[in-house]
């Protein structure tokens, strides 16, 4: 084995790693900011609120469902159901971070893993997700309430598809 190859494998492996750190940390800011809401902050019924800025407040939400609340969990099989059904997409998001070469994907992949995992965590353990971030204009909410695991996954997804269209483009075959 040649000093070349040792090299690109340790810098593999540190791009794996860069991955494992970003869920890991993901994880934690997640579970501290719920924690944090319905602990100091005090919003422990649904519908309390915090206004912060004209345009944006802390507004807590139980969501008994996944992907925009769709999928609504509305008796105990269907909630241990979508924690399967979550925990399996985990398991890929991580078996497939395991083998990642790329550092743009890696850390995108630990976003969705460290999102995953903090809602996987909230529905085993209080039956709901916690959300709580509310960007509204008015009356008017562009986005359902939602949480720092709900925006990495968002942002991870983005980032696999941006790199995606990027990559596709840059290996399209030229027409002649």
């Amino acid at each position: 084995m040649d000093a070349s190859f040792r090299w690109h494998d340790g810098e593999e492996a540190m791009t794996r790693q860069i991955g494992w750190i970003v869920a890991t940390i993901v994880f934690a800011v997640d579970q501290l900011s719920k924690w944090f809401i319905t602990g100091p902050l005090s919003l422990r019924h649904p519908g309390d609120a915090i206004e912060l800025l004209p345009i944006f407040r802390l507004l807590w939400v139980d969501n008994h469902g996944v992907s925009m609340g769709r999928l609504v969990a509305g008796s105990d099989m269907q909630r241990w159901a979508l924690v399967v059904g979550t925990g399996a997409i985990a398991m890929f998001v991580a078996i497939w971070l395991r083998r990642e070469k790329r550092r743009l994907d890696a850390i995108a992949l630990g976003l969705i893993l460290g999102g995953a995992l903090g809602n996987i965590v909230d529905r085993v353990r209080l039956g709901y997700v916690t959300d709580f971030l509310n960007l509204h204009f008015g009356e008017w909410s562009p986005f359902l309430v939602f949480n720092i695991a709900d925006a990495a996954i968002s942002i991870g997804v983005a980032l696999l598809v941006l790199r995606a269209f990027i990559t596709r483009d840059a290996t399209a075959p030229s027409e002649e």
